[in-house]
């Protein structure tokens, strides 16, 4: 198992927890953490800022790319951000709970 940790932002409360929870359905992620913040950003040539809320999404590297790609067809963004943190460590009771979550 190697756990990797995948960062995204959505518009709001409803899309995240709609698409995080079909996330968990479909056993692409074991967790997630969801939290309100302030963004500012570049578009269309101007500064915005706005509330998102970030999600935390835990995985195992072996569902990286059908994550990306599903998150990429619920996502309600036109360019939305989906990062990959690859973890060094995680402690190993996680890790089993995660394996076990997942069907590793």
């Amino acid at each position: 198992m190697e756990m990797i940790l995948v960062y995204t932002t959505f518009p709001d409360w409803e899309s995240a927890e709609k698409t995080v929870k079909t996330l968990l359905e479909k056993k692409l992620i074991a967790c997630a953490n969801l939290r309100e913040h302030k963004a500012f950003y570049w578009w269309e040539g101007k500064i915005e800022e706005d509330n998102e809320v970030g999600a935390l999404l835990k995985t195992d590297v072996s569902k990286w790319k059908e994550l990306r790609e599903t998150i990429k067809e619920l996502h309600p963004y036109t360019v939305p951000l989906i990062a990959r943190i690859d973890v060094d460590k995680v402690n190993g009771e996680y890790a089993k709970w995660l394996e076990e979550v997942l069907g590793q």
